[in-house]
């Protein structure tokens, strides 16, 4: 990656802030270093909030995205920024779990991506969400996204 590709970094070496909502966030996205590769980049975030439209209340869940890149990544920092924005957004699990993925499908066109969204109960039922972008690549290695069924969450 060059200088010039750094400086277009908006929050990466940067004091920066919780955007005020996930509208506001940026997702900054650099040159993956290994385009002609086929590898499966994971992120993990166990301590996802967001509120509960209805009654404002914190939903907690545990959010697992696994894509393969085509020509840019997500640059983690914007990423963590990105999903902290949703502290004080409100939002079903559904609708809070597919933004997420297709804000990354559009900051970076990967070649694939899916997302599980595990969420703890509410009400006494857990509300699991999952999506991807199509059919995985044939060769692709997915790891299980190593998060137990409800029974406590491990």
């Amino acid at each position: 990656m060059s200088d010039s590709e750094y400086h277009t970094l908006s929050q990466l070496g940067r004091g920066s802030e919780i955007p005020a909502s996930p509208e506001e966030a940026v997702l900054d996205t650099v040159p993956n270093p290994h385009p002609g590769d086929s590898y499966l980049i994971r992120f993990t975030c166990p301590e996802f909030t967001a509120l509960c439209p209805v009654t404002s209340q914190p939903d907690f869940g545990h959010l697992v995205i696994d894509y393969l890149p085509a020509q840019r990544i997500v640059e983690s920092k914007s990423l963590k920024l990105y999903l902290a924005s949703f502290r004080n957004h409100s939002g079903f699990h559904e609708a809070c779990t597919i933004a997420v993925a297709k804000k990354i499908v559009a900051a970076t066109e990967p070649q694939w991506l899916r997302i599980g969204g595990y969420w703890y109960p509410r009400g006494g039922i857990p509300i699991d969400v999952f999506w991807q972008t199509g059919a995985p690549p044939e060769g692709l290695w997915l790891p299980d996204q190593g998060v137990a069924p409800y029974r406590g969450r491990g």
